[in-house]
């Protein structure tokens, strides 16, 4: 066992602060990263402040992030993936039972027995798992990630949950050339929406309630924008939709988009609305639509989409900051001030 230098919070209360960690050492199938960024998601923010105790209470102290880019270090002796210094990734998982019919089937974000990124239990040290606000992590070589070196490993460490996210179910219900797609929602999610929907060939059209939004998602891809609350434009696209993106976690009208959905279309949910929200059965009926929800992508998938990426030159936009400044990001995350994601520089631990 060895120590790292990490970024924790001791209550739900308490700001990130920093502290030591425990890592195992490497077993014969384990990678060991030297974490170069880390990004921020929404649900570290949750996590950290204990707001999904309905789901699971947040254990303390907890080290969050599960969009890691790093180095790697050491490789154990069984390893064959990997070698030092190969570019990596590191996602919302780093375990998972490896025999039931869904870890079997490449769909280990199903499995019952996962094991998350951080706040999980740790089959190794005991206790749970730290996340990837640290210098290094140690990890399985089935749960380490390939990040194509030409790609910028600030801006590549969104991929890991953001990229993963909105990939897998464009990747799911088919979208390519010839299909249009709705993406609802500008952020950090719905940002890599477009991004991917554009790249598999689709005609993508951004819902936002803000005008403002209107030139950024344009040169981020999009072919139309729509602001939503303009009741004559969302009218002007009833009934056209293959599928629509909904990337939007607070409350806001289902019943409106599935209104623009074609026969068969498909909404699928990314965004997690702290409310359940009301849809009307006759919108469904009519037509054979169908509202579905998505977490991330499995293993092989997310390496896909990594491959992907470094081949289309897509990553997030982020703006990169120190690890001292994690606190402000938390409350500038909460007023949607960061165009899209912030990316933890860990370079920084070294100051303290």
């Amino acid at each position: 066992m060895f120590h790292a230098k990490a970024y924790a919070a001791t209550s739900p209360t308490s700001p990130l602060a920093a502290t030591t960690i425990p890592r195992r050492d490497p077993t014969p199938r384990d990678v060991q990263i030297e974490i170069l960024y880390c990004g921020i998601c929404h649900s570290d923010l949750h996590t950290v402040r204990n707001e999904w105790s309905s789901l699971a209470s947040t254990v303390y102290p907890c080290v969050p992030g599960h969009e890691i880019v790093g180095r790697v270090a050491k490789v154990g002796a069984e390893v064959t993936r990997f070698a030092p210094g190969d570019l990596v990734g590191v996602g919302c998982m780093v375990d998972s039972d490896r025999t039931c019919p869904e870890c079997r089937a490449g769909l280990e974000q199903f499995c019952a027995g996962q094991v998350l990124t951080y706040g999980a239990p740790d089959r190794h040290l005991g206790g749970v798992t730290y996340g990837g606000y640290s210098g290094s992590v140690v990890v399985d070589e089935h749960f380490v990630l390939h990040v194509p070196p030409n790609l910028d490993p600030a801006a590549a460490a969104p991929l890991l949950c953001a990229g993963i996210t909105t990939w897998s179910p464009l990747r799911h219900w088919g979208v390519k050339e010839g299909k249009k797609v709705g993406v609802v929602g500008l952020g950090g999610l719905g940002h890599m929406g477009v991004k991917f929907a554009r790249a598999l060939g689709a005609h993508v059209v951004v819902f936002t309630t803000s005008p403002g939004k209107r030139e950024d998602a344009l040169r981020l891809g999009a072919h139309e924008v729509v602001l939503s609350r303009d009741a004559n434009e969302m009218r002007k696209h009833a009934g056209s939709f293959d599928f629509i993106l909904d990337a939007v976690a607070a409350d806001h009208d289902l019943n409106a988009y599935v209104a623009l959905l074609r026969r068969d279309g498909n909404l699928t949910l990314v965004g997690a609305p702290e409310k359940p929200l009301p849809v009307a059965a006759f919108g469904l009926l009519l037509g054979r639509r169908s509202i579905s929800g998505s977490p991330i992508g499995g293993i092989a998938e997310t390496q896909e989409m990594l491959d992907f990426c470094g081949s289309h030159g897509i990553t997030a936009d982020v703006e990169v900051i120190p690890m001292q400044q994690v606190n402000e990001a938390y409350e500038r995350m909460l007023r949607s001030d960061v165009k899209y994601r912030f990316s933890i520089d860990m370079a920084s631990l070294q100051a303290g």
